[in-house]
């Protein structure tokens, strides 16, 4: 099950979809499980999927680029949406782009182009979904790319979780739900490394 950069174009036009048509709602708003606002948490997608783009351009072993991108202060509700998707395209246009065989550094091990989608689809969906609940509006995620986020990002929990819904797997694996037999998860860490490499 490999996780493509047109699963992240997939992820980010679900997140747009779901969320375009709440831009005139006040983004000051909490959001449903992190500590941002709205508006804040769209910022930390697109500083989140360009910071993984600079992993893939410059390929560092043992830190991440040195930069940090922010939309401007008195950006708007759509265009802090708009620079979130942003970031997700140069993403995903940098996974298209870097060979298969390159290696950049993130904190979950050495990733590979799948992996930085991977952590890119995640991303866009659950904070996506985050700003969703704060928003009173619904993002519901396609659910073999969440499958395929599942497989790369925490292998060991695909065999545990057996018939789950993918979509709800993937809030488990990252702490945000709990699921009979299986408590909230308190701490996890996603695998950025190829599996087997």
């Amino acid at each position: 099950m490999t996780v493509t950069a047109d699963d992240l174009d997939t992820a980010l036009s679900t997140m747009v979809a779901a969320l375009r048509p709440a831009t005139d709602l006040d983004w000051s708003a909490p959001t449903g499980a992190v500590e941002w606002d709205c508006w804040h948490t769209a910022e930390h997608i697109g500083d989140c999927l360009l910071s993984y783009a600079a992993q893939l351009v410059a390929q560092p072993d043992e830190r991440y680029v040195r930069f940090m991108a922010n939309a401007d202060r008195d950006a708007t509700p759509a265009q802090v949406l708009e620079f979130a998707e942003v970031g997700g395209r140069i993403l995903a246009a940098m996974v298209r782009t870097t060979p298969a065989h390159a290696r950049a550094y993130h904190p979950s091990g050495w990733a590979d182009p799948e992996g930085f989608a991977a952590m890119g689809c995640a991303e866009t969906l659950l904070h996506g979904h985050d700003i969703a609940q704060g928003l009173g509006v619904t993002l519901d995620p396609p659910r073999p790319v969440c499958a395929r986020v599942v497989a790369r990002l925490f292998p060991d929990a695909v065999g545990v979780l057996g018939e789950v819904d993918p979509w709800t797997a993937l809030r488990w694996c990252t702490g945000r739900v709990a699921l009979p037999g299986h408590p909230r998860r308190d701490r996890w860490q996603w695998r950025g490394a190829p599996i087997g490499g």
